[in-house]
């Protein structure tokens, strides 16, 4: 069997060990990797997969989607305005909503595509500069804008914490603001904490590196 097929079966099995988990699904994080190195999980039958790139997920999987209705696709990645409409063709998920500017972009695109995609809104959880998502105290405004006026399909928070030592309180945090909304999903973990992850009832696990092996 080949190495990734095993990696990801060792993923499953290790979270059929905690309670819970039966929902939770894995997006195999596949960017910068070519096609031919990531079929041996579609043909296994894996489902969900994870760009960060539009340009470099339309030349991969455009056409490979049209076969196989089964496939979804997700936008892990900064998705910039100019690159919405193609994004929309092509993703069934974009877990990076972080700005008014890209929502209502998006929300043109959808009626002119004529295509419902489900998002999850980014949240800047630790404040930090350098990275984008919407602030914490600002997610609810941002939610009803998004929902209400927008008419987008909102399904939960996505968060990436800060590169410290409090992963456990960053992710208790987003926890608890993700489910005082009404959200039944959450887009939380990768490679190195998706277990800790889903002891905050994460849904959607972003993993890369433990499925792929290391980028070169």
């Amino acid at each position: 069997m080949n190495n990734i097929v095993d990696r990801l079966e060792k993923i499953k099995s290790n979270l059929k060990k905690i309670e819970n988990t039966d929902k939770v699904k894995i997006i195999a994080v596949s960017k910068t990797f070519d096609l031919n190195y990531v079929m041996p999980l579609v043909d296994n039958g894996h489902e969900h997969f994870g760009e960060n790139k539009v340009q470099e997920a339309d030349a991969k999987w455009s056409e490979i989607k049209k076969k196989n209705d089964n496939l979804k696709l997700h936008m892990v990645g900064k998705l910039q305005s100019n690159k919405a409409k193609k994004a929309v063709e092509l993703f069934d998920y974009i877990h990076s909503l972080d700005s008014q500017k890209l929502a209502d972009v998006l929300a043109k695109s959808q009626v002119a595509v004529n295509k419902s995609l489900k998002y999850f809104i980014q949240v800047n959880i630790g404040n930090e500069e350098q990275k984008s998502g919407i602030r914490y105290n600002e997610v609810d405004a941002f939610y009803n804008y998004c929902s209400k006026e927008k008419n987008m399909d909102i399904i939960g928070l996505m968060a990436i914490p800060p590169n410290d030592e409090n992963t456990e309180k960053y992710f208790k945090t987003i926890s608890e603001l993700n489910y005082s909304l009404g959200f039944q999903e959450l887009s939380l973990g990768m490679s190195s904490d998706y277990e800790l992850a889903t002891n905050f009832k994460a849904t959607f696990l972003r993993i890369g590196t433990s499925i792929f092996g290391e980028r070169s």
